[in-house]
């Protein structure tokens, strides 16, 4: 593989950022404000799939599109600066960039709100697509030319074969490596702090498949 030819896509939550402080303080405000309950703890075990999936559970279904621009409205005052990078995050996004290729950013979070988390973690991806979640990340993913897709959910795995990219997950999140393989991720690492040296293999031996391979042996 050509150095030039190379974009890599990363989810948001859970693989780049922590915001599950963040998120969880979102969710109490949003739960002061409107006067209903709702159990932070458990939703912030739940990250991954569109924010309207968690709002459902707590909000009646005609009451979910007007709660969730509620809930997007205090996320910035609450969910931003509590929230913090992933351990191996900037150097992940600055591997990729170190081997002449370019990154973007795709997620299932409201766009504007994941741009201020990137810029608030200097994190600088060379773009950012939001409000997709699962196969719908392909879109974005074929549109950027990504060949590497990594996530941290069965979901993030689901875009990445539905795109034809490899799919590199990341163990951080709320799936378990068992489920992240069983859902075809090609390629297992721990987290983060692991893709430099996967990424140096990959380009070497110009074989998803191989680095994959390897990358699971090194990890498991």
């Amino acid at each position: 593989m050509a150095a030039h030819s190379l974009t890599v896509g990363f989810d948001l939550d859970m693989t780049l950022i922590d915001s599950r402080p963040g998120i969880k303080a979102a969710y109490e405000a949003l739960s002061a404000r409107t006067g209903t309950y709702i159990d932070a703890d458990a939703a912030v075990t739940r990250l991954g799939p569109p924010l309207a999936e968690e709002i459902a559970r707590w909000f009646p279904a005609e009451q979910v599109a007007e709660v969730c621009d509620v809930y997007r409205e205090l996320y910035p005052s609450y969910a931003i600066a509590d929230s913090l990078a992933m351990p191996g995050a900037r150097e992940a996004v600055d591997a990729v960039r170190a081997a002449g290729g370019r990154t973007v950013v795709v997620t299932a979070k409201y766009e504007p709100n994941a741009r201020l988390h990137l810029s608030h973690l200097d994190i600088a991806p060379d773009a950012v697509v939001g409000s997709l979640w699962a196969e719908a990340k392909a879109t974005a993913l074929r549109e950027h030319g990504a060949g590497v897709y990594v996530g941290d959910h069965t979901g993030d795995v689901r875009g990445a074969r539905t795109a034809g990219a490899l799919s590199v997950a990341v163990a951080t999140g709320p799936c378990a490596p068992e489920e992240l393989r069983a859902a075809g991720a090609q390629v297992l690492l721990d987290d983060l702090t692991h893709f430099p040296g996967w990424l140096d293999r990959y380009l070497a031996e110009g074989d998803g498949e191989a680095g994959g391979a390897a990358a699971v042996a090194a990890s498991a």
